[in-house]
């Protein structure tokens, strides 16, 4: 199996006002390393504050860190050279209906993607924004529709069509099925995993479920502080925890 993802010492830090003349260094990201195979699954947990989001946000090219580096598919990633990549990796936002724009029709914002992304002409985008739209379970008929006529299951799949339309290789889920009842949740999983099997789409799940972790990721890592305080595979991690830390989000201590 390919290395897809390679982070090696990974740091962020910000800087919190304590007061006029008083400034606190908050360290976001301290030295975060990890790989992820193409085809594969891998959970960040941890609580609110953990770091999950700042590495998210780093990851897509929202954050620049301070120091590490990115490898994406065997090549450095950096703010400089981010769009040249950003085909390869997507993001899923937390909150479809937030992320979609609720004046614009769906065709529409799914072909200005390709619009800004891709060489393709016209006739290729309408083809492309079809396939997309199926592929998520939707119909050719809802690229006439707004985001306002769907339900919260359908504009999470309206989102991931989104993601899926350049053709990417890695989707971070930040968060991204937590809005949805268990059984809409139920669906876009299984959704995610046919997906995964048809196009060998690599997945970064940043959830606090641990049954989602459980059923859907192959290798896990725990943060606290900005700092991966233990990973393995996701079944023996969560079967036999070694860290504090993990053992208390999984409440057993």
């Amino acid at each position: 199996m390919s290395c897809l993802l390679d982070v090696t010492d990974l740091c962020k830090s910000y800087q919190k006002q304590l007061g006029l003349f008083r400034q606190e260094k908050i360290a976001a990201l301290d030295h975060v390393s990890f790989q992820l195979d193409a085809g594969k699954t891998l959970a960040i947990v941890g609580e609110t504050g953990s770091g999950k989001s700042t590495l998210a946000k780093v990851l897509v090219g929202i954050e620049q860190p301070d120091q590490g580096e990115i490898r994406l598919a065997g090549k450095t990633v950096s703010m400089s050279n981010y769009r040249k990549y950003n085909h390869v990796i997507r993001y899923l936002f937390q909150d479809a209906e937030r992320a979609l724009n609720p004046s614009q029709k769906i065709g529409a914002m799914l072909t200005d993607v390709l619009r800004f992304s891709t060489v393709l002409d016209s006739t290729q985008r309408q083809k492309k924004v079809i396939q997309s739209l199926q592929q998520v379970g939707l119909m050719d008929e809802h690229i006439d529709y707004y985001p306002h006529m769907f339900s919260a299951g359908q504009q999470q799949r309206i989102a991931l069509a989104r993601a899926l339309i350049l053709d990417p290789k890695l989707l971070i889920l930040d968060e991204a099925l937590t809005v949805l009842d268990p059984t809409l949740r139920a669906q876009i999983v299984n959704l995610l995993l046919e997906l995964q099997q048809q196009k060998g789409l690599a997945y970064l799940l940043i959830s606090k479920n641990l049954r989602l972790v459980r059923h859907i990721s192959d290798h896990c890592l725990v943060m606290q502080h900005g700092r991966v305080v233990e990973s393995g595979p996701t079944e023996q991690l969560l079967t036999q925890p070694q860290h504090p830390h993990t053992r208390r989000l999984m409440g057993l201590s």
